[in-house]
Formats: C-alpha cells, structure tokens, sequence
C-alpha cells in the first residue's frame, strides 16, 4: 500500500470547512476569506500582539472599562452563575470578570484549540477552586455546552468589539445563536467599539511596527501550509482602509503585481491591485448598538463608557418576548 505523501497529508488533515472557504472566496469577486480562519496558534500570538500595541486602543480601553464595571456587573448578575466567554483568545480580561463576581464555573470557547487549552490551563491555575470547561468550537456556529453548567444561570461575555467583525445581518443572528444557547434569563456583557474619528481608527488596525500586516499576512502562510499553497506571500501588502458608508474599517490583501499560485490543487490568477478581503470591523453609534442588541433577543441593562465615549461595555439581558402591541 502507497503511504501518502507529506503535503497530502497536510491537505487531509486540513479542516474541511477552512478549505472550502478558503477555495470558495478565492474565486468569488471581490475576492474574501472569512477572518475566523485568522487564529491559528501563530494568528493567535499575533493578535495578542496587536492588543498590546500603542495604537490599537480598543484592549486598554475596554479593560479599564472592565474594572470600572465589574462591582456593578456584580451586583446585577448576582453571585453563581456560570460565565461562557465566546471567542476566549488569551482570556485576558476573564480574570478581571472572574475575580469581581463569585463565578459557579468558567467555560471558554474558541476556534484554535491548543491556545484554547493553554489559555485554560493558565486560568484554572489562578483560580483553582472554579470549574473550567474548555470547548473547542467556532462559535459562530450553534455551541453545545457542557453538561455540568445545564442547570446553572449563565453570563455571556463577549469582549473585544468581536460583534463588529460580522456583517450586522451576522451579527444579529449570532446574538439569537447565544440567546439560544444560554436561555431566557441569562446576561450577556458584551463590548461595542464606537464610531470615532478615521485618524483614530486606521493606525489602530496598520500600526507603525507591521504586527497587524504580519498578522493579515499569516492567513496565506496558514493556506500554504496547511492547504498545498504556493502563494508568493511577499507579493501582497496589507491594507487597512475605513468605509464611511458602511462604517467599518476594512482589511484587505493587495497583490503588488500579477500573481498566479494554486491552493489544494486548484489555479488562481490575481492581478496587481487586485485584493483579498480578509476582515471587517465594524462601528456602532449608541442607538444602533441598542437596535442590533433587541435585534438579537437581548435588552440592555447596564452600560458604561470611557470619557472619549470611544468604546462602551454593554450588560443585556434575554428577557422574555413581549407581545406585539
């Protein structure tokens, strides 16, 4: 019997869904790949990278915001229900939620598993006594979580301004995704990046050190490797652009000259200019954020700002649906 060979072997064991997607966006115009697909480890190194850097405002200012909210998140969460945090990474701010508000247990969900369980095991180390149970899964996706909490109320935490990464038709569903999986009656503390000026938002996502590019350009590092690939990936650039009409920063892969490359067997030709849409991060005013939020099941409760109003952490609750007047 013929043993495969290795790039075979790296194409079989290749999630099925990364390359279709990766397959389908690339002969799509424009061309896109869904940005889920940014965090392998490496892309989840990168990212944390990229919250750590001067311009990128949106970690420091949503933890200081944590800080300030917790005490109250506290009192109207009330002690012992379980926190499912969703698209955990790092689990950076988790501890901050986690040691405010006398948690029953702890369950992380994330796409990249072996960050995931590092991550984890980091946690259950600085909180010992508190059951955490990590779920390997795409969170975009309905999520069946772990027995144990079925019978506890929940805490939804949903940080980082991750809803505006989707389309907002995306982003309601996603929200009515977590109604259902948490249940009438849990909360959802959830953090919102705001509408601010464009000289604000662009070097936020192309800083001056090129972590952001790197990070943008290790998703065709991840296709060569993991999907037979010969992309040239020093022939495109990162770009980062803001849409004002769709009020979202946009990030794109630009080819600078005519490539051609194949990925698990099939030709591609991109001409120079040409882009691959790999990301959106969208803004919200204060009153699309309230309509996206009832748009998804969730009533907001609570909320707090930073003094540049540049960001707002956001407690909802699913509360039962009214009758129609």
């Amino acid at each position: 019997m013929k043993l495969p060979d290795a790039d075979h072997a790296v194409t079989a064991a290749a999630d099925p869904r990364f390359r279709a997607d990766v397959l389908a966006g690339l002969a799509m115009r424009p061309r896109a790949i869904p940005a889920r697909w940014f965090y392998d480890r490496r892309g989840s190194e990168l990212f944390e990278e990229i919250t750590r850097l001067p311009e990128y405002y949106p970690t420091r200012t949503e933890t200081a915001l944590l800080h300030d909210a917790v005490p109250e998140v506290a009192r109207r969460t009330g002690a012992g229900r379980a926190v499912v945090e969703f698209g955990s990474g790092s689990s950076a701010k988790t501890p901050i939620l986690l040691g405010g508000i006398d948690p029953a247990a702890y369950v992380p969900i994330d796409i990249s598993g072996e960050f995931l369980r590092d991550s984890a095991a980091q946690l259950q180390q600085a909180f010992p006594d508190l059951p955490v149970h990590p779920v390997e899964a795409d969170f975009l996706r309905p999520v069946t979580l772990p027995g144990a909490i079925a019978d506890q109320p929940k805490l939804g935490f949903f940080p980082g301004s991750t809803i505006g990464n989707m389309e907002p038709y995306a982003a309601a569903d996603l929200l009515r995704a977590m109604r259902g999986s948490l249940g009438e009656g849990a909360q959802l503390l959830i953090g919102i990046d705001r509408v601010k000026a464009e000289d604000v938002l662009v070097p936020a996502y192309d800083d001056a050190q090129g972590v952001t590019a790197a990070f943008n350009r290790n998703l065709l590092d991840r296709i060569n490797r993991e999907l037979e690939g010969t992309i040239p990936v020093e022939d495109f650039a990162h770009k980062a652009v803001w849409n004002d009409a769709l009020s979202r920063i946009e990030m794109h892969l630009e080819a600078s000259r005519d490539v051609a490359f194949t990925v698990a067997g099939e030709t591609f030709d991109i001409a120079a200019g040409e882009t691959i849409h790999t990301e959106n991060s969208h803004k919200y005013g204060e009153r699309g954020t309230r309509v996206l939020l009832r748009t998804g099941g969730w009533t907001p409760i609570g909320e707090w700002r930073d003094p540049q109003g540049w960001f707002a952490l956001i407690l909802a609750e699913a509360q039962p649906f009214p009758a129609a007047p």
